[in-house]
């Protein structure tokens, strides 16, 4: 990785301090003809007669509905900044949500502003132009262009975003010059941040945050379409894990981590969250993503992994698969229950219903079986009303999906999971039965077993859709599906 001209002072350079430490001689090697030399000779690379983003006219339906909400107030939506990983490097930037979801912008420091006018609000998004040639930004600064690549113009960025498109360095200023009421979406900027001290309150600001979690409850069929390219992509990878488990039997579970991630940057953005690749009894552990266990031959693989797509859409799929093709008698006892959970808990959705109908209907089918299986005592009602189930179900059988894994979590609890179902939600259905190592409530044979099956389940006018259903549940299915992709 190349070094860059730092300067000899520890500070941040900023752009002024780039032109001041170049005409003092800070910059090791850099002369003045140098210096001259670099600021001309570069040929015209401005982009022209740009279409639209594909989500254009959907951006500005979000935001003329946030107009709406809050009218009369200055709303400010910021990207957010890097992040250090260590020393002089940064991790792969991520725009924030918010910020995403209303412009389909995911350049880093950009800031959405929606300022109150007569009838409504005038948008204007906040971005870094290009890199200045004249005063040599662009190839000593760290993050000029020369560094870490072109960056849209001003007047590129409001031909593809369809919004006014400023210089992001003059907004902190603007913003503390700023009168009347303003509301902010936190965690992402503190340049911003500090700039709205006094002006902003942290009770607005969480009506903000959640008016914007609330509103990507209901999908449209853009976030849709995405969702399923996610889907798709994600079944992909799992193929690609299945191809190459005897590779990760010789070495570890980061082998099954690193072919999936190849098919989420391939075909993604990215992976949508840790992708969990749980061998063994690592199954158990429900956010296993240490991944530096064994894979064993015998045992099953519980692999829980998304694909992001580059519009930051992301799947959540789950399959509990044996690692030699065919599950055991036990294993496939305990998989088909928790496949019938499932199943159960997919008919439970469908628009009228209640949010928590699906997860019950998965948690009655999980209480019959441990009743069944001599592992509690019933009758089910009785082990229901006393959750005492949970021992090995442990978590909720599923959660809102879209730009965030777990979507909407900011929303209230009477727009979520008190509410009703709506054709547009996406949300994942995911049972489990988890017998820990340690577990001397049940029979050793159990121990170390967990199985987890999860789908992404559209709610439609007349029902649901299976986002995933391109990868096979049914534990004869998966076998045969392994067997063709191994043979």
């Amino acid at each position: 990785m190349a070094e860059e001209l730092t300067p000899e002072t520890p500070e941040e350079t900023t752009e002024e301090q780039a032109i001041k430490q170049r005409k003092n001689g800070l910059y090791p090697g850099v002369s003045d003809e140098l210096a001259e030399n670099m600021k001309s000779g570069w040929a015209d690379t401005e982009l022209r007669d740009l279409a639209p983003i594909a989500q254009a006219d959907k951006t500005a339906a979000r935001r003329a509905a946030l107009s709406a909400r809050f009218p009369g107030e200055r709303l400010v939506i910021p990207a957010g900044n890097l992040k250090t990983r260590s020393n002089d490097t940064e991790y792969n930037f991520r725009a924030s949500t918010e910020y995403a979801y209303l412009t389909g912008d995911q350049t880093q420091d950009g800031v959405l502003v929606l300022e109150p006018v007569k009838n409504g609000h005038q948008a204007t998004i906040y971005l870094l132009p290009r890199s200045d040639r004249e005063n040599g930004e662009f190839w000593l600064d760290g993050q000029g262009e020369l560094w870490v690549g072109r960056r849209h113009s001003l007047t590129e960025a409001e031909q593809l975003l369809g919004v006014p498109a400023k210089d992001v360095r003059e907004l902190a200023a603007q913003l503390k010059e700023a009168t009347g009421p303003v509301r902010a979406v936190r965690g992402h900027d503190a340049g911003i941040e500090t700039a709205l001290t006094d002006k902003v309150t942290a009770e607005r600001d969480e009506e903000l945050r959640v008016y914007l979690s609330e509103a990507r409850l209901i999908k449209d069929d853009f976030e849709v379409s995405e969702l399923k390219k996610a889907c798709d992509a994600t079944a992909r990878g799992f193929e690609d894990v299945v191809k190459v488990l005897d590779k990760a039997e010789a070495t570890s579970e980061r082998y099954i981590e690193g072919t999936f991630f190849l098919r989420a940057r391939v075909e993604g953005n990215d992976i949508g969250y840790g992708s969990i690749c749980a061998a063994g009894p690592h199954a158990t552990t429900l956010h296993w993503v240490r991944n530096d266990g064994d894979v064993r031959s015998g045992d099953l693989l519980l692999l829980d992994a998304g694909v992001e797509t580059n519009e930051l859409y992301t799947a959540d799929i789950t399959r509990t698969l044996p690692i030699n093709g065919r599950y055991t008698d036990l294993q496939r006892k305990i998989y088909d229950a928790v496949y019938e959970a499932q199943e159960a808990g997919i008919a439970a959705v469908k628009p009228g219903a209640a949010y928590r109908d699906f997860h019950d209907a998965a948690q009655r089918v999980l209480a019959e079986k441990l009743v069944e299986w001599g592992l509690v005592e019933g009758p089910v009602e009785r082990v229901l009303e006393l959750g005492l189930q949970r021992r090995w179900t442990l978590h909720g059988t599923g959660h809102m999906l879209g730009m965030d894994v777990h979507d909407c979590a900011a929303a209230r609890t009477e727009a979520y999971v008190d509410t009703t179902l709506a054709p547009g939600m996406c949300l994942t259905v995911e049972p489990g039965l988890y017998f820990q190592a340690d577990d001397l409530t049940v029979p050793e044979e159990y121990r170390g077993i967990g199985v987890r099956i999860e789908d992404d389940i559209l709610v439609t006018e007349d029902g649901n859709v299976n986002l995933s259903d391109a990868l096979p549940r049914r534990s004869e299915e998966v076998e045969a599906w392994m067997a063709g992709l191994k043979g």
